[in-house]
């Protein structure tokens, strides 16, 4: 559109998601799905009012960011280390398996085995957004749901970055050794310096001011997205170094007003990053892939819970803990669309497969929330016996 401003862009998403919200909440939908169809209703494969999708995109990613600080200031240290060590087999073995029921469905539909293999890659991995958005905050967090799931999706995020630094290295066809080992380096020596400065000196600095409300919201931002930026400059992801950030304050007295105060910031965000997802499909491609992402989008459903169900049981979980994660963790990654977008750009895959990565997303995306929503407790469930804050 013509005279397209930032500020244009935000009335029409933030009126709209406020329209088509009540609409949902009125009919009982997930509030999550209206933001991803006003997304594809204002955008470039809509009614084009908004094209510029890759600004609101990246502005929208600060949300993710906010969220894995929010997340980290739940998490004592002691019981994140705890949790890991139990996750590491679960998060392996699963990700082994969607990865190859992915790559079956792939090549069943005619794609290379290229194409085949990194579709797979994308199936490996669940949406933190998602999955923590709806898991409730004073309920489930410091419990076994809440502590599991973490552990689940931080081991994703590891390997996600793995996957994606030999992705970038495919125009080569060399593996980036160098990126790689620098990434190992650099998450144990992130959550050092992390500690250290906040021991020695940020929290002296809050102690010390810390009747200026303003001030302790400016050093929470200014924290957490520093040390997001370091994380992304040592080879590690915004989200990680934002993790990191709130674990290192999680034993501070001041992390549960901290947390109070940062969550309408997330939310904002996360909106925003619902409307991109919807805007930034090419609903023109949509029939070209549908039928391939309806059969791996309904086997990436039923799978996921199935397969962590077993996984966890063997971990003598209890069954209804099982069975909560991977109802929870039953659909793609927003990692996914990424590596789509990484795997074109360096021209291991074609649009049609790419388009098939994100349609698959989007889908798991829509129906996983039904799911949660329904299913489960969490935040926004239609019904007052689910719902939890």
């Amino acid at each position: 559109m013509e005279h397209e401003t930032l500020t244009y862009s935000f009335f029409l998403i933030f009126t709209g998601a406020a329209v088509l919200a009540t609409l949902a909440l009125a009919t009982r939908q997930p509030i999550i799905i209206a933001y991803i169809v006003l997304g594809a209703l204002l955008g470039p494969s809509g009614f084009q009012l908004i094209n510029d999708v890759n600004l609101i995109a990246e502005v929208s990613k600060i949300g993710i960011v906010f969220l894995l600080f929010l997340l980290g200031l739940d998490m004592q240290p002691q019981s994140l280390l705890h949790i890991l060590r139990k996750a590491t087999v679960v998060a392996i073995v699963s990700c082994a398996v969607f990865a190859l029921a992915g790559f079956t469905v792939a090549i069943s539909f005619g794609y290379s085995t290229m194409e085949s293999a990194i579709i797979g890659i994308a199936m490996m991995f669940s949406s933190t957004i998602i999955g923590i958005k709806l898991l409730p905050t004073t309920v489930l967090h410091h419990k076994p749901v809440g502590e599991m799931m973490i552990g689940l999706l931080l081991l994703q995020d590891l390997l996600a970055i793995v996957v994606l630094i030999i992705l970038l290295s495919g125009e080569s066809g060399q593996i980036d050794y160098f990126a790689l080992g620098k990434a190992a380096l650099a998450t144990p020596l992130l959550v050092a310096v992390a500690y250290a400065f906040v021991r020695f000196a940020l929290l002296p600095i809050i102690k010390r001011f810390d009747r200026i409300h303003e001030f302790i919201f400016l050093i929470a931002l200014g924290w957490c997205l520093g040390l997001a930026e370091l994380a992304k400059l040592v080879g590690l992801s915004h989200e990680i170094g934002a993790f990191v950030g709130g674990v290192s304050l999680a034993t501070s007295p001041i992390a549960l007003y901290i947390a109070d105060q940062l969550r309408p910031l997330r939310d904002f965000f996360l909106i925003l990053f619902f409307f991109s997802l919807g805007a930034g499909f090419n609903l023109d491609m949509l029939a070209e892939v549908a039928l391939p992402a309806l059969v791996l989008g309904a086997l990436m459903l039923g799978l996921k819970p199935l397969v962590f169900r077993v996984l966890l049981g063997q971990l003598s979980e209890q069954k209804a803990l099982s069975w909560d994660v991977g109802l929870r963790l039953g659909q793609n990654s927003e990692f996914s669309l990424l590596i789509a977008q990484v795997a074109i750009a360096a021209s291991l895959i074609g649009s049609e497969a790419s388009h098939l990565i994100q349609a698959t997303a989007i889908y798991t995306f829509v129906v996983s929330s039904y799911i949660v929503i329904f299913n489960v407790p969490n935040p926004i469930a239609v019904s007052d016996r689910l719902r939890r804050d």
